[in-house]
């Protein structure tokens, strides 16, 4: 798995401190925008602690994400404000044997791990039967697993980020949007630290919001996300 930040708006924690500003302040933007940083650390501490989070929608993230499973994209993409740019099964056709993700409990049997491998090479020997025989891309993919690598562009504003991050980096995600949220969380902290200084699974700032369903790990994943 690969997550790069490929783009983000530019001082995104200034532009955020502004338009929260604006709405109580005669000032022209210009003004706004060159409040020193401290006094921008204070008010988005304060925006972040009364949950006043529509501001942080001026601030976008764009991701470039490769070596995930299409389950795993499938999971992303129900996280409806966002944009996506997915690599397309209709339009690239696979040559050689497609890549794919085993998962780690597959992975550490060697039994399983062979048939996983054998099941794959079938799937791809009929692919390109299809494909030889004239059957379009977009029909032929129907024999493709959920375990097909993909590659994709996404880009979240900071808001939905934070809400992301709250939902998939919980240890009862599933491991792989896990892993990528975790990575993802990796390289937006650096950016803008204050805008993700409390980000991450829902129970670092409080208690665990999952209820009955709660990992009982609370301490562990507040200690794990200390050094995100």
């Amino acid at each position: 798995m690969r997550v790069q930040l490929l783009s983000y708006t530019p001082d995104p924690e200034q532009v955020a401190a502004a338009a929260a500003r604006l709405c109580y302040s005669s000032a022209d933007i210009s003004r706004l925008m060159e409040r020193s940083r401290d006094d921008h650390a204070v008010l988005l501490a304060k925006i972040l602690d009364l949950g006043h989070f529509s501001v942080l929608e001026h601030a976008s993230f764009t991701f470039g994400i490769e070596g995930i499973s299409r389950a795993c994209s499938h999971q992303l993409v129900r996280h409806r404000i966002a944009s996506y740019s997915q690599q397309s099964q209709r339009y690239v056709a696979v040559q050689e044997r497609f890549p794919a993700i085993m998962p780690p409990t597959i992975a550490e049997n060697p039994q399983l791990s062979a048939r996983f491998e054998a099941f794959l090479n079938d799937c791809h020997a009929l692919y390109g039967e299809l494909m030889a025989a004239g059957i379009p891309a977009e029909d032929a993919r129907f024999v493709l697993p959920n375990a097909a690598e993909t590659k994709l562009v996404m880009t979240m504003n900071a808001r939905e980020l934070r809400h992301f991050f709250a939902l998939r980096c919980c240890r009862r995600a599933q491991w792989e949007i896990r892993e990528m949220a975790t990575a993802m969380l990796r390289v937006c902290k650096p950016v803008a630290p204050l805008l993700f200084a409390d980000a991450g699974p829902g129970c670092l700032v409080g208690a665990c919001p999952e209820g009955k369903m709660t990992c009982g790990q609370a301490a562990m994943v507040r200690q794990e996300f200390k050094n995100v």
